[in-house]
């Protein structure tokens, strides 16, 4: 059993794990432990990634027997750029003494493992959050041709017409994949049928989180349902 240790914020689409789980079909087990905020953080976003907030939960994945960690916030790790979100993952590390990374980071390293030299963000946030979030790709070496910003409420919930209509939005000629952040979007049941209408890679922040815990703990899993990232060699069964 490799068992995955994800810090979330609970505010939504946790419905997405137990359903990634099953779709990775193998002996995958995904923890999910709630991040209370730092109340001493000066900014909501802060509060949520702050490097006290982070360690508090930990603990829980150390009893687990979690093999890596992923901080599984998009906005709670791009918000602080493309160092600080490195400087992030390397405290939480240091702290569980486990493997770590967060989402945003993760992004980054599953477009370059699609070799993905261009790409399009298809982003619920506000005009002025995606455009962060596409500053912190550029910053790590990835090519963002165009971006769409929804501006939806947070934690609204999207059905596959909605997300078709979000990545469509984005989608470029010159993109090679197109990126969907925010993890309060339920997008696991979705993405082959994102894919196969769009004719190219989609990810989404859950589904790169939990392949980038998988990435850290030196497992590879071959799940077609979750994606062109997911069909990627090598490919090790247990």
């Amino acid at each position: 059993m490799t068992a995955l240790g994800l810090l979330h914020t609970g505010h939504s689409a946790e419905d997405d794990f137990p359903r990634i789980e099953q779709l990775l079909g193998s002996d995958v087990r995904v923890d999910l432990v709630r991040v209370e905020p730092d109340p001493h953080a000066a900014d909501p976003v802060g509060r949520l990634g702050a490097p006290d907030a982070l360690a508090g939960a930990t603990e829980q994945l150390r009893l687990s027997g979690a093999e890596a960690v992923v901080w599984a916030s998009t906005g709670g790790s791009f918000a602080y750029g493309w160092e600080g979100a490195q400087a992030q993952v390397g405290a939480l590390a240091r702290t569980a003494g486990l493997p770590a990374s967060s989402t945003s980071v993760a992004f980054a390293h599953a477009v370059r493992e699609l070799d993905a030299g261009r790409v399009a963000v298809a982003a619920p946030y506000s005009p002025e959050e995606t455009a962060r979030f596409a500053d912190f790709l550029t910053a790590g070496g990835v090519r963002v041709v165009v971006t769409h910003a929804a501006g939806a409420p947070p934690a609204t919930a999207w059905d596959e017409a909605e997300l078709l209509a979000l990545v469509r939005a984005a989608d470029h000629a010159d993109a090679q994949a197109v990126l969907v952040p925010g993890t309060s979007l339920s997008t696991a049941a979705h993405i082959a049928a994102l894919e196969k209408n769009l004719g190219k890679p989609v990810l989404t922040a859950n589904q790169v989180t939990v392949w980038q815990a998988l990435r850290l703990a030196d497992r590879r899993v071959n799940a077609p349902a979750l994606g062109a990232l997911f069909t990627r060699e090598p490919v090790v069964q247990v």
